[in-house]
């Protein structure tokens, strides 16, 4: 069984005391040089890592950050994750990472296992089914700092990391019309989000501006954001039973875009397929639909100012007051090739 070598190893081989090898390792002035250059030059040889567990005790930290999301095979969130991972480990903190897959009951108890294991923040993006929140505003009035980013709540202040969920929707709805499409769908997430309010004002923006009139029979929500496939195809499968069906489809997420490709493949012939075009940081739905125009959001700094914005609320010596709303562009990616 691996036993990592202690302070009290290095001691006992150079003939200190304990105090001093957690002195010299700690580059303490009360300690000469040639025994800190002792100490450490034996610690390296032998591969001794600061206990965490020790560490924290001690200064009140684990130096841990607890990350919650829906899922990390999603695009965008793995790309938010490298972000969050290169500001944290350049300030010394471990990142954990937990999944809700979109559940309210996964996303509850989840945090409750990260707050047991005393990370010294929570960076979160709800998921699709939470309408409760207590379970975090708990965790935020014992005073856990706490960061959202694309998926936000105002339960209570803090900062949050944004995409311009309301322009990218414009912008994606708009490429849709420029096309000539003008029976567009939308095919939304949990409506509770904050991402599906914002999304839903940019598509009936571009409607507006275009001079078209909004079909609410053309709106369908996904309440588990796309978890449950078989909800997906329900939307479709109604898109496809309406008397005058959509040419085109307006999507609001990553994995609503993969579920709505996947299910009209399944439902429909391609001749019958409507142009789509929706929010996903994916590279793998062009695959499946050569002409799919894609709004993509700026995960990794998202995740990277997330990250730097709950170290400062961690680190800071004082109360916070003042929170920045940090709302990032998209951008629109057009297909490389227009088919049909």
């Amino acid at each position: 069984m691996f036993k990592p070598i202690t302070i009290k190893d290095i001691a006992q081989a150079l003939e200190l005391s304990p105090s001093t090898v957690s002195r010299a390792l700690s580059d303490s002035y009360e300690i000469n040089e040639e025994t800190k250059k002792r100490v450490i030059e034996y610690a390296e040889k032998h591969n001794y890592r600061r206990n965490p567990m020790a560490s924290s005790l001690r200064q009140g930290r684990s130096y841990s950050i607890g990350v919650v999301v829906c899922e990390v095979a999603n695009s965008f969130f793995s790309q938010a994750i490298d972000g969050i991972e290169s500001v944290a480990y350049g300030k010394g903190y471990h990142v954990i990472i937990s999944q809700s897959h979109d559940a309210y009951e996964r996303e509850v108890v989840n945090m409750q296992h990260l707050a047991n294991r005393a990370v010294d923040g929570l960076l979160i993006s709800m998921s699709a089914e939470t309408k409760d929140f207590s379970h975090i505003v708990n965790l935020h009035e014992q005073g856990l700092p706490i960061v959202f980013f694309d998926r936000i709540i105002d339960a209570f202040e803090t900062h949050t990391v944004t995409s311009n969920n309301r322009e990218g929707a414009m912008k994606a709805t708009q490429s849709l019309i420029d096309r000539g499409f003008r029976k567009i769908a939308h095919l939304a997430n949990a409506p509770h989000l904050s991402i599906t309010a914002e999304r839903l004002e940019g598509y009936e923006d571009a409607l507006r501006q275009n001079g078209l009139a909004l079909d609410e029979s053309f709106i369908r929500c996904c309440h588990h954001g796309g978890r449950i496939q078989q909800e997906v195809e329900e939307a479709v499968r109604y898109f496809l039973s309406l008397p005058e069906r959509p040419d085109a489809v307006f999507v609001a997420s990553d994995r609503l875009s993969m579920g709505c490709l996947s299910a009209y493949n399944k439902l429909a012939p391609k001749s019958e397929h409507p142009a789509v075009a929706g929010f996903s940081n994916s590279d793998v739905l062009d695959l499946l639909q050569p002409n799919f125009t894609c709004v993509r959001q700026p995960a990794f700094e998202m995740g990277r100012m997330a990250m730097e914005m709950l170290i400062q609320l961690i680190e800071s010596r004082y109360p916070v007051y003042d929170f920045e709303n940090v709302v990032l562009q998209t951008e629109l990616m057009m297909p490389h090739r227009i088919s049909g």
